[in-house]
């Protein structure tokens, strides 16, 4: 039995995954360093990048 969905769709919303986690830690540092509390906002932009990713990768990759 043959299945017409890609084979690489786990490493695609992994990778997806943690593209968002890095682009909001990135805009964490990035905000965190402008208001002089980068590790803070740092650490901030990744909890909410995991909530975001997770997100994300669920409404894109429902039938996983």
């Amino acid at each position: 039995m043959t299945s017409d969905r890609p084979t690489n769709r786990g490493a695609v919303a992994g990778s997806l995954l943690i593209a968002t986690i890095v682009l909001c830690a990135a805009i964490g540092l990035a905000l965190g360093t402008l208001v002089g509390a980068a590790a803070l906002l740092t650490i901030v932009g990744i909890f909410v990048g995991l909530g975001a990713g997770f997100a994300l990768v669920y409404t894109r990759f429902r039938d996983l």
